[in-house]
């Protein structure tokens, strides 16, 4: 359907900024991602502490689609805007992604100190004595 000048006659003027606010001017639904991030980083804590089998690269996944929908909902408004209206809700974001980064490092130790139990006790076998080019060498003389 065209638009014609009487259909439009009692809208307002669309202009660039005005649609560029209107994108930013959606506080309730920048609280909204900002609780399913924080939602998603408690979780995986959680996960990573208790279970074995948690699901990183699933965790990974939901976590980039949210900062995703983040970026594009502040996308036009101000920075310290943002900063301003949802100070409370990132200082609670940024006290999980403390925990959890505590608990993403607590589990890479953890796998390097279990591949470093493996190396080591594959070295061990492999230098018993078995198969040394010395033990091959003491054989011929």
């Amino acid at each position: 359907m065209a638009d014609t000048p009487d259909s439009n006659a009692n809208l307002p003027a669309r202009t660039a900024a005005s649609e560029a606010q209107i994108a930013f001017a959606r506080p309730g639904n920048l609280a909204a991602i900002i609780g399913r991030i924080e939602e998603v980083v408690e979780e995986e804590t959680a996960g990573i502490r208790n279970d074995t089998a948690y699901d990183l690269k699933a965790s990974n996944a939901r976590k980039s689609r949210y900062l995703y929908e983040l970026t594009r909902a502040m996308r036009g408004g101000s920075e310290a805007e943002f900063l301003e209206q949802h100070r409370e809700g990132l200082t609670r974001l940024r006290q999980k992604l403390a925990k959890n980064e505590a608990a993403i490092l607590a589990h890479l130790s953890a796998v390097n100190e279990v591949a470093s139990l493996l190396r080591t006790a594959i070295q061990r076998a492999e230098t018993d004595g078995t198969y040394s080019a010395g033990e091959f060498g003491r054989m011929r003389g």
